[in-house]
């Protein structure tokens, strides 16, 4: 998947750029001859060859059509194209200009960290079309396929948090960044919903205390988050380890505990995937959670942590009980997820440590 497309992400920078980009042919919902209409004008627009390109589908992602573009100088390119209802087994839809926020993201992420999101190298925001570079699979891995062969390099956890912290720490408390996403819509329909209110739906006796973490995540409003920071989104430079963060649909100025939950949770669930390594996967979620605190002011440190550490274990059961269940867990994992997160969901903790090493 290596494009740069942002799940593109593995489907957006790189392969899906996550592989999504990178991902095998596969089959996509709109038609070649519905991409050679659309393509050439934003190619065009690019300062791109508009005639005599080829397209490939790509598959990976449940979100976005994707397609790696051959132009006729031989140069590659993705485009990937919001899809109003996700494509899962439950019935998931959401708004279609998600693809302009995300693209916004990934401009202003890589103003803040250079090489930190693929480069967008054009956007149809009427048809919610994003053109995005190419990252060669050669140059770059997927984490998450990384973490599930076993290789679990400690650097990248800390890479990824000092990333995402120093986004977070740009864009605090700034108003001008905040009126460019005005996106609660879309991190509900695509997460908080998804994710949180639909897990309360399922588990009656755990209700309010999952409904109250989600009211006061979602209340706040104090950094430009990601919404999606997934190892399944992360590519890494081999040449230095620098992650590049794809697919940011969720796009949102709002609470960056979450961003620091999401990661953290997909730790510590391969850590019970992968038993073999989880006591370096569980020090890497300690290291991920500290460097990634760092980067705030101290005043705000115990209250990120605080909603942090709320928010994990909810993620966590979300992931075994909501509407997009990680594949990789065996019945018996499933189970362990449900005996670790459901005590601390009815008693939350107040530091992400205390989650951490609760989960064995």
């Amino acid at each position: 998947m290596p494009f740069v497309l942002s799940t593109i992400a593995a489907r957006t920078a790189l392969g899906k750029a996550k592989l999504e980009c990178q991902s095998r042919p596969g089959r996509i919902s709109m038609n070649d001859d519905g991409w050679a209409a659309l393509l050439p004008p934003l190619l065009q627009s690019a300062g791109l060859p508009h005639e005599g390109f080829s397209v490939e589908p790509l598959t990976g992602g449940v979100s976005s059509d994707i397609v790696r573009i051959v132009l006729a100088d031989g140069r590659l390119a993705c485009a990937k194209r919001a899809l109003r209802k996700l494509k899962v087994a439950t019935d998931w839809q959401a708004p279609l200009e998600r693809n302009h926020y995300e693209i916004a993201w990934l401009r202003r992420a890589a103003a803040i960290v250079p090489g930190a999101a693929p480069k967008v190298l054009g956007e149809d925001p009427v048809r919610g079309i994003a053109l995005l570079e190419y990252l060669p699979p050669a140059d770059y891995s997927l984490w998450k396929a990384d973490l599930l062969a076993g290789h679990a390099d400690p650097q990248v956890a800390v890479r990824v948090a000092d990333t995402i912290g120093r986004i977070h720490a740009a864009t605090l408390r700034d108003a001008a960044v905040a009126a460019e996403f005005p996106t609660d819509h879309l991190i509900d329909a695509l997460r908080y919903d998804p994710y949180l209110r639909f897990l309360a739906g399922r588990h009656a006796d755990l209700s309010a205390s999952i409904l109250s973490t989600l009211e006061r995540s979602f209340r706040s409003k104090l950094a430009l988050v990601h919404g999606d920071v997934s190892p399944k989104n992360i590519l890494v430079r081999t040449a230095d380890g620098q992650p590049v963060l794809l697919d940011a649909e969720c796009a949102w100025y709002g609470d960056p505990a979450f961003d620091a939950a999401f990661c953290l949770n997909h730790l510590l669930l391969k850590s019970i995937h992968l038993p073999d390594i989880a006591p370096e996967l569980r020090q890497q979620a300690r290291d991920f959670a500290d460097t990634w605190l760092s980067h705030f002011p101290a005043d705000l440190r115990a209250m990120l942590d605080d909603r942090a550490a709320a928010l994990l274990p909810c993620l966590m059961l979300a992931r075994v009980d909501g509407k997009s269940p990680v594949e990789y867990l065996s019945s018996d994992s499933r189970e362990t997820v449900r005996r670790i997160s459901i005590p601390m969901i009815a008693k939350p903790f107040t530091r992400l440590a205390q989650v951490i090493d609760s989960v064995h």
